[in-house]
């Protein structure tokens, strides 16, 4: 063979190869922003037992970011894992979303406790702190040590006092029956591996009228840059909270946020 054949076929394979680069790179571009999550076991290796769940159904065929576990028509998301604190603690993360507005949108007042459930390295815990102050409390939950242990450190650098981490389960924030005023969840409910049976305990550790908080990207709204699995429409949060067991009832949808729902639940009395 020539010395040119062998050249020509050469820059071919190139261009080809950085042709095929230049896709993987395109494609990586356009999905959402939030990093990989963490792994949950999938749908082919669940337990008989789970898999004949009065709440849940499972699928072989789903959202590769999601755990292959549904509720109510709706599947649930991989939790972002330890390593994806950065993204949480982006410095333009502010300017997307605006969650600085949530006190004020949540008329919080001093003396309130309020758990911060899935509260990870503490951004949001540290937006209320000092809205609930003095004799308020911030619960920051979360069911990674790594996580509250990033959390407990933030707080001393920033002598904040007033947020007590709390590891919790996939089904229970560990807190005590009629302790709280609120739970507020911000992008934290859809990645619950158990919603029902967590709602349930949030319901049972909130006081009298006391509110829980979904704050959710809206899934209504194709421009929101995140991965489909992890929004949730207004319809479906209300389907899934409002649930007449859980003694939760939908009380207001405050839409101030560029990217998400406020979606306000009230506790209502036992029936």
């Amino acid at each position: 063979m020539k010395p040119t054949s062998k050249l020509f076929r050469s820059d071919t394979f190139r261009c080809c190869t950085l042709t095929l680069l230049t896709l993987v790179v395109l494609t990586t571009a356009l999905r959402a922003e939030e990093p990989a999550a963490t792994q949950t076991k999938p749908a082919a290796t669940q337990t008989k037992q789970e898999k004949q769940s009065e709440h849940y159904t499972y699928r072989r065929d789903h959202d590769p970011n999601g755990i292959g576990k549904f509720y109510l028509g709706r599947e649930i998301a991989h939790v972002m894992g330890f390593r994806g604190a950065y993204w949480l603690e982006r410095v333009e993360r502010e300017q997307e979303e605006r969650l600085s507005l949530l006190p004020k949108a949540l008329k919080l007042q001093p003396g309130m406790a309020i758990a911060d459930i899935g509260a990870g390295s503490g951004v949001i815990s540290v937006i209320l702190a000092e809205h609930v102050s003095p004799g308020g409390k911030i619960y920051a939950v979360d069911v990674q040590q790594k996580m509250l242990n990033l959390l407990k450190k933030k707080m001393e650098k920033q002598g904040i006092d007033n947020v007590i981490p709390v590891l919790g389960t996939q089904k229970s924030p560990g807190l005590k029956p009629e302790s709280i005023d609120m739970a507020i969840m911000v992008d934290v409910y859809h990645e619950f591996e158990f919603p029902y049976e967590m709602m349930q305990e949030i319901s049972k550790a909130l006081k009298p009228k006391g509110r829980v908080v979904l704050v959710e990207y809206r899934k209504e709204d194709p421009s929101v840059p995140i991965k489909l699995v992890h929004k949730m429409t207004e319809a479906q949060a209300k389907k899934e909270v409002s649930r007449p067991e859980l003694n939760l009832k939908w009380k207001e949808t405050i839409g101030i946020l560029p990217r998400q729902h406020i979606l306000v639940f009230e506790k209502t009395a036992e029936e």
